[in-house]
């Protein structure tokens, strides 16, 4: 019998602070962090280099494999395509992290409907999108010397290809407040203001869930 684990996914908007929200939760749950640690997995399974694997996966990917297959992603010998390759190699290391059966919090890569028989709480972050340009220019240095209309554009991208795996993955639509245990408006926030009320959100859902 498996022994009860808890597993916090995060999904985000980008540029909405997810990311930094769940590093936050697992230093006050101590649970352990899983994020770009995730990219050298895959990169290591797939024999790609992992900003080849970081840069596709900010993309919206186009794959051939029927969606009933994309349901389940495991390696199969027609997977073709580079896209599809990644796809399941990301699968494939969300499932391994999963059974070390260790208490986690794992950032985005449809963590939440690929381990969704470990009924894990499921946190949606989203803030409007002023915020998340300020956001993207006060954090990132990869933004920093972007225009405006180029940082909205980069984002704009990235939920479109966050949107279009999580769509591979699941007929339930990404972003939609019935998919999630707990939908985020971080606009005007600071995160680590937030981190301590959410990571007792989750550890109040987890003991109910345990009854």
């Amino acid at each position: 019998e498996r022994c009860f684990m808890k597993i916090i996914t995060i999904s985000r908007e980008f540029g909405s602070g997810g990311r930094e929200l769940g590093k936050r939760m697992s230093d006050i749950l101590g649970y352990d962090y899983y994020d770009r640690e995730i990219i050298s997995a895959i990169a290591e399974k797939s024999g790609f280099d992992e900003n080849y694997i970081k840069d596709m996966t900010e993309k919206k990917l186009r794959v051939s494999i029927p969606i009933s297959y994309g349901r389940t992603m495991y390696y199969e010998p027609y997977i073709n395509t580079n896209a599809e390759k990644i796809l399941a190699a990301q699968s494939s290391t969300i499932r391994e992290i999963a059974d070390q059966g260790r208490d986690c919090v794992i950032i985005g890569r449809g963590a939440d409907v690929i381990l969704s028989q470990y009924n894990p709480v499921n946190i949606f972050v989203y803030a409007d999108m002023d915020f998340r340009v300020k956001r993207c220019l006060e954090y990132s240095e990869n933004e920093k010397e972007m225009s405006e209309k180029k940082i909205i554009k980069k984002i704009k991208e990235i939920d479109s290809a966050r949107a279009s795996f999580h769509s591979f993955l699941s007929e339930s639509k990404w972003g939609r407040k019935e998919n999630y245990n707990l939908c985020i408006n971080t606009t005007g926030l600071q995160i680590k203001n937030l981190a301590p009320i959410i990571a007792e959100y989750a550890d109040i859902m987890f003991k109910q869930k345990k009854v």
